[in-house]
């Protein structure tokens, strides 16, 4: 079994944008980014009802691809609640700055 690296976890473009920094194309790239990654979660969502229903009806993929697929899906969700979290928090600094 290969383990993979946590760059493998993350979804795949944050890397690049961090280094690039601020500039005008910065926000329509935070957005693209962004909708990627939700798509990407929804896919290992996806992924993981075909599991578990791939293992109900026994088609032959065993206990452990299932739960990992499971495992998967949940940490990316849980991952993106928390940077929805963080804009969310952000977004309130932000409203509550005196100008």
């Amino acid at each position: 079994m290969e383990v993979k690296g946590i760059d493998r976890i993350l979804p795949r473009g944050i890397e690049q944008k961090a280094q690039t920094g601020p500039g005008s194309a910065g926000a329509a790239d935070f957005g693209a980014v962004l909708r990627k990654s939700l798509g990407e979660v929804n896919q290992l969502q996806a992924k993981a009802d075909e599991a578990v229903e791939a293992l109900a009806t026994g088609e032959g993929i065993s206990l452990h691809e299932t739960m990992i697929a499971l495992e998967k899906a949940d940490l990316s969700f849980r991952l993106m609640m928390e940077v929805r979290n963080k804009i969310v928090q952000a977004y309130r600094e932000i409203l509550s700055m005196q100008v």
